[in-house]
């Protein structure tokens, strides 16, 4: 028989201890409330564990009871992994393993645990001189696991590559309560499967990841951006591939983004002054990093280069940390402000660079043939080819009229562009809850063979993360 919610919430808390078990639903809200708001479940109970020894005890218990566990780090998730589906699970918050247990400037690396907060991160490395590179909007409160779990990308990937990359090694708690001790720091092991790179994007349904061994690199000494006016994603391709000739590696981030969400930003104030050199239908945010002893100047001799051959006609370069900053919250304010604008349909997709054009002039004319008044604000990584395809509602519509009438279709039809264009129906938020029938659709057949091969191998009671991705 299925253990009821008062012998979940008595035995976890024998366990672990009361501390460190909530078993009322009024105090797991900050647990089940992921930030969409999409998906509407409670949990059998929350556990917070202090250690990975925790950990493991939580999961032995939970394969002996046939119970499902949802691990969770920072439940800033957009596709609902990290929140149960059917009010049975138990999760289990990483927010207490917060450690990072040791920094080694010479190696490159940094080894943190999963309850880590991203920013914490960041500074741990900066108190040495060094930067650990993933870069996001959430980063006051995204932690370590849940990152590497989605495989995070982040306005660095250009440069620095997503979460997987800055990954070379991690410690995971497996099905069956087994401690997997893989803080691997060799930049060369080649001693059979690369077990991380399972760990690292399965969404906590192959293991639950507790530590990493993370890639730190040195600080720059300064950094070079600026705000350059195009007229829309044909030009910016067309720059981009300029100013990556030019520069290389040292190119950091080319993010594009409409008129309108500049627009909307400064309607509702949350830039304190326009950041852009003036109007224009199309903005590209590009910076470059210099290294200690590197030339200054690297950045705006292609974007002078630019203005000589006539693909931009105007820039601002960043003077100061509050211009940088200011731009760069321009960039990150991006999905915020959506939400102030009333209902939203986004689209987390990847086309190959130069289909990035071709992907939005498909995409807003489907858009505006299935519902006239919408408007699309694509905006995101031009460097990487992911876009963050959104589309407001008209103003004035009613939202949930729009939603009813619009979103099942134009997912259709955007999903059906970026298949076409060789794409990705999902670039770095993840499958979860909300694009498992999705994948199931897309995937290739014999690919989803051997996902679900390897969940039946490393998961054999199917507990860790039910019914998350895989069908």
């Amino acid at each position: 028989m299925p253990l009821s919610v008062a012998d979940v919430v008595a035995q976890l808390t024998a366990l672990i201890g009361s501390d460190a078990v909530i078993g009322e639903t009024s105090r797991m809200g900050n647990y089940l409330n992921e930030p969409r708001k999409r998906f509407h479940q409670t949990a059998a109970a929350v556990t917070l564990p202090t250690s990975v020894e925790q950990v493991q005890a939580i999961v032995r218990w939970a394969s002996e009871h046939g119970v499902g566990i949802i691990p969770q780090g920072g439940n800033t998730g957009l596709v609902g992994a990290q929140v149960p589906m059917r009010g049975d699970e138990v999760i289990i918050s990483l927010a207490k393993l917060d450690r990072i247990r040791a920094l080694d400037v010479a190696a490159g690396t940094m080894n943190a645990e999963a309850g880590v907060i991203l920013e914490n991160a960041h500074k741990a490395a900066e108190a040495q001189n060094t930067i650990f590179p993933l870069w996001l909007a959430s980063q006051g409160s995204a932690r370590i696991g849940g990152l590497l779990s989605s495989n995070a990308g982040g306005v660095n990937v250009l440069a620095y590559g997503n979460a997987r990359e800055l990954t070379m090694g991690v410690e995971a708690v497996l099905a069956d309560g087994r401690l997997y001790r893989g803080l691997n720091s060799l930049k060369k092991d080649n001693t059979g499967y690369d077990l991380k790179d399972l760990l690292v994007g399965a969404e906590g349904t192959l293991g639950i990841i507790t530590a990493a061994t993370l890639k730190i690199f040195p600080k720059p000494e300064d950094y070079e951006t600026v705000l350059v006016n195009i007229t829309g994603p044909e030009a910016a391709l067309t720059l981009f591939q300029m100013v990556r000739e030019r520069i290389g590696s040292r190119l950091n981030a080319f993010e594009i983004i409409p008129a309108d969400g500049l627009a909307m930003q400064l309607r509702h104030g949350m830039l304190d002054r326009d950041p852009t050199a003036g109007p224009s239908p199309w903005y590209a945010l590009i910076e470059v990093s210099r290294m200690k002893g590197g030339a200054a100047g690297t950045l705006m001799a292609a974007i002078e280069a630019a203005f000589t051959d006539n693909l931009i006609d105007n820039a601002v370069l960043a003077e100061s940390l509050s211009d940088r900053t200011r731009m760069w919250s321009f960039r990150e304010q991006m999905s915020e402000v959506q939400s102030k604008e009333g209902a939203s349909i986004k689209h987390d997709v990847s086309v190959p660079i130069a289909a990035v054009p071709e992907l939005i002039a498909q995409g807003v004319a489907a858009a505006e043939r299935l519902f006239p008044g919408i408007r699309p604000v694509p905006f995101g990584h031009m460097g990487d080819g992911n876009i963050h395809f959104n589309f407001s509602q008209p103003v004035g519509a009613d939202g949930k009229a729009f939603m009813a009438q619009v979103e099942e279709r134009l997912h259709e039809a955007i999903y059906d562009i970026v298949l076409r264009l060789g794409g990705s129906v999902s670039a770095e938020h993840g499958i979860g809850q909300l694009k498992r029938e999705l994948l199931a659709q897309v995937k290739d057949p014999v690919a989803l063979d051997m996902m679900r091969a390897i969940k039946t191998a490393l998961d054999p009671k199917g507990i860790l993360n039910p019914g998350k991705m895989l069908k």
